[in-house]
């Protein structure tokens, strides 16, 4: 039988369909990118803006019409939204089959094999207090990168996000089985490592820190990847600021394969508005850890997720953010318009912003983000980078691309040996605001 799956959102929900297609090929399903094609079609949803999840439901109701035309198909939603809504997208969709939340996708095989014998309505969106099952598997490809989740659910409940709610409290795995996980990669041709989790940072502490922690199992885990032979370069998303320590902020420093781009969510550049999201640091906090990390680490760049226009947030909030950002000098920024969520608190916030000004800042943010890209790019042509081969181009199969260890993409000519999965020097002789451009030396 074939199965197409429909990922929205996050890498942690591409990483958990990644591993959901390997785990079905081993059962005997056939994995096709063609709905039409599909004996099961599942799709892996989103809750932490509303659009994802009107983009997944208008999908799948949709899909009404080719189920009276082929009667056999099973229909399932996988994930966040699956998690948060559970039953109530089976009367909403009456004709998807199931619903399977977070902690239960590990048994997404069974019960497909359950569904396609019974041929009823269920939905598996229960909890678990302990780490769900691993998702461990992965597709085989000719893919030099690959994403690893090292922990999942989020402990800090910032006002407005839905991710402890669908996403349960955190739960890490242990580093000696993400360290063999890495290893089985490495053996594959796997260069480059992505460490996934709603909060890095805090990986392998305890629940409820209400004291920023000294220690960093997190780290740990870097120092122990780092050792690992074949992985060149590690890269992880995302982090909380909470838990950035001189610990965490030593082993980026020391270990050598860790890049020098790292994501540090801002979200606001007010400390009053930092406050009322519950993030725990204030701006001084935050750029004490971006100027640590500069004075140690060469070439070191920063992206970052912001929201705008949160609930109450004045001109002078605004000018925060806009002055902390250019501060940092960010290379990029995943900048959100605020999105009310039900079922957290900012949702009940008063002086929720209009849209006007919502689209008003939001633009001004991604102006300023465009003109700090191009100046950054333009200083690094007539230098060389080295660069992690990925393949031809997109848009020009007569180039190849490739990306700095900041993580700047990079077209260039390649020489008569290049193969994907190398790292060559390349000098860069000119530059766009999204793309570096030169030639192997």
């Amino acid at each position: 039988m074939k199965v197409y799956i429909k990922t929205y959102g996050c890498q942690m929900n591409e990483r958990d369909s990644n591993a959901l297609a390997a785990t079905l090929i081993q059962r005997g399903y056939e994995m096709t990118s063609e709905e039409k094609e599909a004996d099961i079609l599942l799709f892996n949803t989103c809750s932490v803006r509303e659009q994802a999840e009107l983009k997944a439901v208008g999908k799948v109701g949709i899909l009404k019409k080719l189920k009276k035309v082929r009667p056999h198909i099973l229909i399932g939603m996988l994930g966040c939204m699956a998690q948060r809504k559970g039953a109530e997208l089976l009367k909403e969709l009456p004709h998807l089959d199931f619903v399977i939340g977070t902690d239960q996708l590990a048994k997404l095989p069974d019960i497909i094999e359950k569904e396609l014998l019974k041929r009823e309505q269920v939905s598996f969106t229960e909890t678990n207090k302990d780490l769900p099952q691993s998702l461990t598997e992965h597709l085989e490809t000719n893919s030099i990168s690959d994403f690893i989740a090292i922990m999942r659910g989020c402990d800090m409940f910032c006002s407005y996000c839905i991710v402890p709610y669908v996403r349960g409290r955190e739960k890490s795995r242990e580093i000696q089985e993400i360290a063999d996980e890495t290893k089985k990669l490495a053996d594959k041709g796997v260069k480059e490592i992505m460490l996934l989790g709603q909060n890095v940072s805090a990986f392998g502490l305890s629940q409820n820190t209400k004291v920023r922690p000294v220690e960093s199992p997190f780290a740990d885990l870097l120092r122990e990847i780092n050792k690992i032979n074949g992985i060149e370069r590690i890269r992880f998303i995302s982090p909380h600021p909470f838990f950035f320590n001189d610990k965490l902020i030593n082993a980026i420093c020391e270990c050598e394969k860790v890049c020098n781009n790292i994501h540090l969510p801002l979200q606001s550049g007010s400390d009053r508005i930092l406050k009322l999201m519950n993030r725990r640091y204030d701006s001084t906090m935050y750029m004490d850890i971006v100027n640590k990390l500069k004075a140690l680490v060469p070439d070191i760049t920063f992206s970052t997720d912001v929201i705008v226009a949160f609930p109450g947030e004045t001109q002078e909030d605004f000018n925060c953010t806009r002055n902390v950002m250019n501060e940092v000098g960010f290379d990029n920024a995943y900048i959100f318009k605020y999105s009310p969520r039900e079922g957290t608190p900012a949702a009940k916030f008063e002086d929720q912003i209009p849209q006007k000004i919502k689209e008003e800042r939001n633009h001004i943010l991604l102006d300023d983000l465009k003109e700090r890209t191009t100046k950054h790019n333009k200083l690094c042509e007539g230098r060389i980078f080295k660069i992690l081969v990925e393949g031809p181009s997109v848009r020009n199969p007569d180039r190849w691309s490739g990306r700095t260890t900041n993580n700047r993409t990079t077209v260039f000519n390649p020489a008569a040996t290049l193969k994907v999965g190398d790292i060559v020097d390349v000098y860069i002789e000119r530059s766009t605001s999204m793309t570096l451009f030169g030639r192997v030396v």
